[in-house]
């Protein structure tokens, strides 16, 4: 019995550090623009890190682009520009070979002392402090085990888990309101992410929203309906601890593996709230960045743009 115990541990181990390989499509095609003025259109780029590697990036469109870096995050993203005297529509195909890895607590990139203390600060939908955290908080601190920052991180964690539910219906879920997760309890992964990294905050807890793409882990290949976010949360001596609070609720059985760990299903593009990487969006900051970001004559444009993702596992080799 204990050879066969010794056996499995081994099988899972290795299974939990074994890289997954697969080819990450992203299509765009913007047709309905405004014509006589230059557009600019912004497309997020997955990150290197964080138990990923882009092993292979295609990036195709019908009109010229270039690569750019938002300076606060360090989020990448493709920038394709249409002058003022083409009213053709705007296509891109950007195609990525990944190598994910399962992702566990322990990693100090990114924290040093101006890290931390940016995922200390509040967001325009991230409040640190608020009272309406308070009767929250006071809850939190009568069911931790005790005052550090790693049982105050875990009764966080149990506490939105429990009493937050993931439904997306009528009309305000989606934005990552942590005001919205409050009054209404429920929401889909921005909301109860955005409730956690307020919680953290206001604890003194240093925590990073982080978006992109879930990739299932029950099947090879086909198509995305859509995003997926989750958190990383610093703790002196334990470096990041990585938490997925939405998917927890939905899968009670994989409570304690979505605390300290996340699963090769998902590729990350981008990091942070309030997203400044334009003049345009320095007056209207970016929400978060994971859907195609549109200026027309350099102001934010609200458009609706056909979008389309999907993937493929490649063979070992």
């Amino acid at each position: 019995m204990l050879a066969l115990l010794g056996a499995a541990c081994i099988a899972q181990v290795a299974a939990d550090s074994q890289e997954r390989v697969f080819e990450f499509n992203y299509r765009m095609l913007a047709s309905q623009l405004p014509t006589g003025e230059a557009v600019d259109i912004y497309l997020p780029l997955p990150v290197e890190g964080s138990g990923q590697r882009l092993l292979e990036q295609r990036l195709e469109s019908n009109l010229p682009g270039d690569v750019g870096i938002e300076e606060r995050h360090g989020n990448r993203y493709y920038r394709i520009r249409r002058p003022a005297n083409i009213n053709a529509p705007v296509e891109a195909n950007l195609t990525w070979t990944v190598a994910r890895a399962t992702v566990k607590e322990g990693s100090t990139e990114g924290a040093g002392e101006a890290e931390l203390a940016r995922y200390l600060e509040p967001n325009a939908l991230v409040p640190v402090g608020h009272e309406m955290l308070q009767p929250i908080l006071a809850e939190i601190h009568a069911n931790r085990a005790d005052d550090s920052p790693s049982a105050t991180a875990r009764a966080i964690y149990d506490w939105v888990v429990d009493n937050v539910e993931y439904k997306k219906v009528g009309s305000g879920w989606g934005n990552g309101d942590t005001f919205w997760a409050c009054n209404e309890r429920y929401g889909n992964c921005t909301d109860f992410h955005s409730l956690f990294i307020a919680l953290a905050r206001s604890e003194g807890i240093p925590a990073r929203f982080e978006i992109g793409f879930p990739v299932p882990l029950d099947r090879s290949e086909g198509d995305i309906g859509g995003y997926h976010c989750w958190v990383q949360f610093y703790l002196p001596g334990r470096g990041w601890v990585p938490i997925d609070a939405s998917e927890a609720a939905k899968h009670p059985q994989q409570r304690e593996l979505l605390y300290g760990t996340h699963p090769a299903d998902r590729i990350h593009f981008t990091t942070g709230r309030d997203l400044v990487f334009s003049p345009g969006s320095s007056v209207m900051p970016l929400n978060y960045f994971i859907y195609p970001y549109v200026e027309v004559g350099g102001k934010p444009w609200r458009v609706e743009l056909d979008t389309a993702f999907s993937f493929r596992e490649v063979p070992a080799g």
